[in-house]
């Protein structure tokens, strides 16, 4: 991913070269940001602190983007040409080191004014030098005024708006600022992880504690003791209620952390995925935690069972809209036409799915988008049908007695602004459906 245009001599802050790289990857490669800081062969090769640095200050400079932009836009008296858009993503980037992350100034203006000259933008040195000694002057102030919904695109902003009123809309995405805990599943013996991994052990079941950026270095992961997943995302596959010695089928199931959980809990699952390389992921993860289960690549709209079920989880593909706080990249990747495009994907998923189900049994569909169409809508629209479904009300207990997690239709919703005194949880949506 390294820049040809990077001369020998230019004595760029490694760490900062890098963080370049990587925004560009996923603002002009759109490429996810957990790919691009997987593909970056510089980024390992940094020292554990550096490494920090550079994924903090993109993960940060994403997730203010519409913040940033404004600021530095206004200090520009006419857009840049096209041929130096990448000094903008300088200037992106230095200005979220100023305003945001507290880099002193000196380093930060310097560290731009070096990347520019160094990527062969020689003749804006000055204006971004400038730009930057403005911002330091006039940009924190402002900064802080900002609604923070302004940091995310309109579409996104609007949507919520719509969705949740004005101050639950700015809270979800002011949420979405906080850089999130690392959840943790454990196969047994919460309690006793807990103490060795120096967590809290929250009511749901799921373990929490500081992100340090060192995961595989933790006490029980080679082991496969456990395996990392939000506290939200780990509560679908409760909602199946006791599935020990029945069989499950987990559709759209990869990367595989609900896929662990049934197999951990009894049951005898069949894991789906429509993409190979997605599954084989899945059946490593599996092989580090010492968990079987059976997969199958195949497409979950059409694919057909030997016999019918009693109990399907659908982690549908949504536009993870729920998942900002950990996926900062999500607004700038997705488009305002997609909840839409997906959400007639989950129609014919939960369709599919209906039919492998054997009368009595349980469905629960879910999405970790905070989207009313990729959530309630389809449930609405999966009822009226097929006549034979019913909505099955989840109790607060089976979500740890947390009541503000439940809907007054017995559905679970979790928001980024929810459970902050916990340190928080991504935005997810389910809902357990029972064939008659």
């Amino acid at each position: 991913m390294a820049d040809a245009r990077i001369t020998p001599e230019a004595k760029v802050s490694a760490s900062r070269s890098v963080a370049f790289d990587l925004f560009r990857a996923v603002l002009t490669k759109r490429t996810p940001f957990d790919e691009a800081l997987a593909a970056h062969d510089g980024l390992a090769k940094l020292p554990d602190r550096d490494r920090g640095f550079a994924r903090l200050l993109v993960a940060t400079a994403l997730r203010r983007l519409g913040h940033v932009d404004r600021l530095v836009d206004g200090c520009l008296d006419k857009p840049l040409p096209a041929k130096a858009l990448v000094v903008r993503d300088i200037l992106r980037l230095a200005a979220t080191e100023l305003l945001i992350l507290g880099v002193a100034p000196h380093a930060a203006v310097d560290s731009a004014v070096t990347l520019a000259r160094s990527r062969g933008f020689e003749p804006f040195v000055k204006l971004t030098n400038a730009v930057l000694r403005r911002l330091d002057r006039e940009g924190r102030g402002a900064i802080l005024e900002m609604p923070a919904l302004q940091a995310l695109p309109d579409w996104l902003a609007d949507g919520w708006r719509a969705a949740y009123g004005d101050a639950t809309a700015e809270a979800i995405a002011a949420a979405g600022f906080v850089e999130p805990p690392l959840d943790i599943s454990v196969k047994e013996d919460p309690e006793g992880w807990a103490g060795k991994l120096g967590a809290t052990l929250l009511p749901t079941g799921t373990l929490r504690r500081g992100f340090d950026g060192r995961v595989e270095a933790l006490p029980g992961f080679k082991e496969g003791a456990w395996w990392v997943q939000d506290m939200a995302a780990a509560l679908p596959a409760k909602l199946l209620g006791p599935v020990a010695g029945k069989r499950v089928v987990d559709l759209c199931a990869a990367p595989g952390g609900k896929t662990a959980q049934l197999v951990a809990a009894g049951a005898d699952v069949l894991a789906v995925d429509r993409a190979k390389p997605r599954l084989l992921r899945l059946e490593r993860n599996l092989a580090r935690l010492g968990l079987t289960a059976a997969t199958r690549v195949a497409d979950a709209t059409e694919m057909k069972l030997e016999s019918p079920v009693d109990a399907i989880l659908l982690d549908a593909p949504c536009s993870s809209t729920g998942t900002i706080r950990r996926h900062p990249d999500v607004p700038w990747l997705k488009h305002t036409g997609d909840p839409a495009k997906l959400a007639a994907l989950q129609d014919r998923l939960i369709a599919n799915a209906v039919r492998m189900l054997a009368p009595g049994g349980v469905l629960v569909f879910c999405t970790c988008s905070l989207e009313p169409v990729e959530g309630p809508e389809r449930v609405a629209a999966a009822l009226a049908a097929n006549p034979e479904l019913r909505r099955e009300p989840i109790r607060p207990d089976e979500v740890g007695g947390l009541t503000e997690l439940v809907t007054e239709q017995g559905d679970l919703r979790s928001r980024p602004d929810q459970l902050a005194a916990l340190g928080g949880v991504d935005g997810f949506y389910a809902c357990r459906l029972v064939r008659a």
